[in-house]
Parts: C-alpha cells; sequence; structure tokens
C-alpha cells in the first residue's frame, strides 16, 4: 500500500495487526481497528455534511482520542485539517476560522457554548459537529451535528476522493513576528515525510509506546502522533496538570519514547527521580527551543542509558535538524545537522555558503519545505523562494525555506542556533507575535503606546513583557493584565507591565523599540518579570 496521507498510515497499520493498541488515554485503550474504522465514521460524516475535496476543517478540542479521529477523518475525506490549540480564547479562534475559510468545525459541547458568538461571525462556516456530554447550544446559520457514542453510528460503503501527495492535507498556525496568526500550508508529503524521517533516527519500532504531551497544533506533537502511526506504535495521550503527571504516566503505561519542550523538561528535573523508575525509557527528545546544558547534563546523569537528541524544527519545514545522541557530550549546544531527506544551507546576507564559524541565516530545502502560507503571497514570497542553487537548465522551481533564524557550523558542520533574526518572542515552546499582544493592550481603550517583547526566563526561555503610555493617569499593570487575560491565552499574556509617562521617539518620530526594551532591561525589569 502507497501512504499518501496519515490516515493511509492508520489503515496498513490496522491491517496489519488490528487489535494492538494504537491510542491510550486516561483509562481508554484504542486498537488500530477500532481507530481505523472510528476515523472511516467520521470521514463518512464529513462527506455526508457535503465537505468538498480541500474544503479546511477545524478540529478545537482537548488532547483525546476524538481529537485524533477527527484529524485524521478530514485527511480521509479529502479535507484540510486545522488543529486549533485548545488553551486559544475566542478571539484567536475566530482569527483562525476566518482566515482559513473553514466550512467544518468539530468540537466539544461545552466549548461550542463559549464560542457561540464568534461561530455567528465566521461567514464560511456551515457545519458544527459537537463531540462529549452537555447542552447542545443554539448557533445562529450553522448546521449542528451531534456525534454519538465512539464506534455508535454505522458507516456503509465509503467512496472516499482521490488524494495525491502534493494535495494540502493541513494548516498549521503559528504567530509571525508581526500580526495574527498566520497559518503555513502542508501538503500531504510533508507530513508522510516528517514522520518517515524522525521515526528513521530515533529508531522506533512497533514495540514503541510514545508519551504524547504536546498538543496536536504544535508541530512536533502533531508528528509525535504520525510517526505512531506510520510505524504502528502505541502512542499515550496525556493533559497533564502537574510535571508530576508525566512521571507517573512515564511509569506506568511503560514508555520508550517522550518528547518535550525545555520548560517541561526544566520542571521536571526539579523533581526527584531517576532512572531506575522508568527501565523502559528508550530516547528523549528535545525542541522548541535550545534545552540549556546544564539540564542536558543532568538528563545524562539520570538517564545513562536513554539515548537523547537534541533537535531544531521551524513549522515551515515541519521538521529540521538533529544531534544523534553519540555527539551530546562533546556538542551539547549544537542543533546538529539536516535529518534525512532535508539539506541544510547557511547562507550569508550574499547568498553565499558560510565558512565554519561564519554566521548566516538557516536555509531548508528538501521533502519536509511546507507550500507557503494560507492567503498571503507577500510573506510566502519573502520566506519561501526558488532554490539558488538549481540548476540553470531547470524549468520548474523548487522552493526552499528561508527560516530567518541566524546559525553557524564548526569544522565538522554541526549547526549551531546564535538568535532569531526579527522581534518573536519565544516562550514555553510557543512563539508568540509582540504585534497581537500590543493589539491586545490597545483594545483595552486604556493605553497610548505600547511595546511587548521577550525577556529571558530561566525555566520558559523567554516571558513576555510590555512597557505602555497611559491615556490617563491612575492606569495600573494590573488592570492591563486581567483585561489580557480576557483575549489573550495564558502563555501570550505579559507577565510584567510596566506604565511610563512616555515612551522614546527614534529621529522619524516612531517608538523606539530598542531604546525601549533597554531601558526596561536597565532598570532591572527583566528580573522583575522572571520573579513575578
Amino acid at each position: 500500500m502507497i501512504r499518501i496521507t496519515v490516515a493511509d498510515s492508520l489503515r496498513e497499520q490496522a491491517g496489519i495487526w488490528p487489535d494492538k493498541e494504537a491510542l491510550v488515554h486516561r483509562q481508554r485503550r484504542i486498537s488500530y481497528a477500532s481507530l481505523d474504522a472510528e476515523v472511516d465514521r467520521l470521514a463518512c460524516l464529513l462527506l455526508d455534511q457535503g465537505l468538498r475535496k480541500g474544503d479546511r476543517v477545524a478540529v478545537y478540542m482537548e488532547k483525546s482520542p476524538e481529537e485524533a479521529a477527527s484529524l485524521l477523518a478530514a485527511a480521509r475525506a479529502g479535507g484540510v485539517f486545522i488543529d486549533v490549540n485548545h488553551l486559544l480564547k475566542p478571539p484567536q479562534v475566530e482569527h483562525i476560522l476566518c482566515d482559513s475559510g473553514a466550512r467544518v468545525l468539530l468540537t466539544t459541547r461545552q466549548r461550542a457554548a463559549g464560542l457561540a458568538e464568534v461561530l455567528a461571525r465566521c461567514p464560511d462556516l456551515e457545519v458544527l459537529i459537537l463531540h462529549g456530554p452537555g447542552e447542545t447550544p443554539e448557533i445562529q446559520r450553522l448546521r449542528v451535528v451531534e456525534r454519538g457514542c465512539w464506534g455508535e453510528e454505522g458507516c456503509g460503503q465509503a467512496r472516499f476522493p482521490r488524494v495525491v501527495e502534493t494535495d494540502i492535507g493541513a494548516i498549521i498556525y503559528t504567530s509571525g513576528s508581526t500580526g495574527k496568526p498566520k497559518g503555513v500550508v502542508l501538503s500531504h508529503r510533508n507530513l508522510v515525510a516528517g514522520a518517515e524521517s524522525v521515526f528513521t533516527y530515533v529508531e522506533n519500532t512497533p514495540d514503541d509506546r510514545i508519551l504524547s504531551v504536546l498538543p496536536f497544533s504544535f508541530d512536533y506533537g502533531l508528528n509525535q502522533l504520525t510517526c505512531s502511526l506510520h510505524v504502528g506504535c502505541t502512542c499515550v495521550l496525556i493533559n497533564y496538570l502537574f510535571p508530576n503527571d508525566i512521571l507517573k504516566a512515564l511509569e506506568a503505561e511503560n514508555i520508550t519514547g517522550l518528547g518535550l519542550i525545555p520548560p517541561l523538561w526544566l520542571q521536571l528535573l526539579k523533581l526527584e527521580w531517576d532512572h531506575t523508575r522508568f527501565p523502559h525509557w528508550r530516547y528523549l527528545t528535545n525542541t522548541g527551543g535550545a534545552m540549556p546544558v546544564h539540564a542536558t547534563r543532568e538528563l545524562r546523569r539520570r538517564l545513562p542509558h536513554t539515548r537523547i537528541y537534541l533537535m531544531y524544527g521551524l513549522t515551515e519545514a515541519f521538521r529540521g535538524t538533529y544531534l544523534p545522541p553519540e555527539e551530546v557530550d562533546r556538542r551539547p549546544t549544537s542543533i546538529g545537522k539536516a535529518i534525512p531527506n532535508a539539506e541544510i544551507w547557511v547562507l550569508n546576507d550574499r547568498g553565499e555558503h558560510c565558512k565554519p564559524g561564519e554566521e548566516g541565516e538557516l536555509v531548508q530545502r528538501g521533502a519536509h519545505v511546507a507550500l507557503g502560507y494560507w492567503n498571503d503571497p507577500d510573506k510566502t514570497a519573502e520566506r519561501f523562494r526558488p532554490n539558488p542553487f538549481a540548476p540553470p537548465g531547470l524549468q520548474m522551481q523548487e522552493m526552499v525555506v528561508f527560516s530567518g533564524d541566524r546559525v553557524k557550523t564548526d569544522e565538522e558542520g554541526y549547526i549551531y542556533f546564535v538568535e532569531r533574526a526579527d522581534e518573536m518572542i519565544k516562550t514555553s515552546g510557543y512563539r508568540v507575535s509582540p504585534t497581537e499582544v500590543e493589539d491586545a493592550l490597545y483594545a483595552t481603550g486604556l493605553v497610548e503606546h505600547a511595546v511587548a517583547f521577550g525577556v529571558p526566563d530561566e525555566v520558559l526561555g523567554q516571558v513576555v513583557a510590555a512597557v505602555v503610555s497611559a491615556k490617563k493617569p491612575g492606569v495600573q499593570p494590573r488592570d492591563l493584565t486581567a483585561a489580557c487575560a480576557q483575549t489573550l491565552p495564558n502563555y501570550m499574556v505579559p507577565k510584567h507591565i510596566e506604565v511610563w509617562e512616555r515612551l522614546p521617539l527614534n529621529p522619524n518620530g516612531k517608538i523606539d523599540r530598542n531604546a525601549v526594551k533597554r531601558d526596561f532591561l536597565n532598570r532591572g525589569g527583566a528580573e522583575d518579570a522572571e520573579n513575578s
């Protein structure tokens, strides 16, 4: 069987070992055959509701088998799935639904009740499919379909549309340095190639049991699911409340593989544990930011028999680099080399390959490079460009992605991250747009000018901070924090806000953002933010 989509991987594994556990969630243990049948039923339901090939299907749920099945069903039915982070508040959900032109939303009754006003303002949305307990809300203009229990409805003979690997498979929304989140468009080839590459170098086998902690809206969180399906192992889903919940799941479920972001690794290392609790733990991966060297060394000490993979990836190429475990002790600050089926260049401002030790921009080519940004041709042209080293006689253009990240290599070609070229804030593994935070501050009606930026944090990498000038005296930081919390997910809410009488201007009369951040740090604002 040729695997065109991630749903094809599920179909094949269901034929090989139908009774094997595909997903585990709390007390539920779902076999490959059961998951495949549920995906069939959901895909049929989507087609019955008029889904056409290429239609966008949004999924807004917490981590669960229903969430996983919904994504796979959209792919099987020929749709384009969009996983909406369950931490997002109604304004961000509205932006994603409107920007993507989603025709269908799958969510829970509880979440739909909080979205009633938002959904009525999404012009392309036609169908709302509801899971879970609770009352069914009345949503103006939408066709509401109640989903029953797992496996309740029959499907019959499905006639799914023909899909090829270059068709759009998913859109992942991620913050840009300016404005609201933008959608990175992934083909089915991107999704399948990402799974193939990762399971190749981490050496996954059907005996693996992967603990899925990261959200499916995060590219690596999604990749953990697709890798599991591709190789035929078990994916254990968890919505943790405390770091100790992760340790309990590792122990109870005999987990062999775990991928986290640096803040979560640092939180786990604050707890007392060692390898004797986890005899099955074979490998771990880090992504979403640089792992502090002291944390890597502590993980090596506590887990002497566990292989550590330090990785780097950008959503625009789904996956990027990895450092082989054999190199972790020698090069703990390196992000490694290109993953299988990818090539990484480091180019200077003249478009030439950098020499070892010379800083340049990371550029990636290969099967993982996305198709571009949804509804944004200008940004697409800026980031996705023709391969500058393609043979001159080639008639078709191969696109490569310019990451915006500054890196350098050593004499042996190992890559080291230096800094981002833009003003993106990286906190808790999320990319946060300063502009989106500033828009939320302006929306309070209390602020004349606002500047948001990231400041260092030992655990989270960075935290969001902001400096504002008020429209009238008496505005307190706590008032602005509370207002932001109403419209922004927690990781985007400024951890520290200062109210200044006025913000410095540059010679052109614009707010001098660099001066604001510099003055904030000189006042000890970063330390205050870290301790707040």
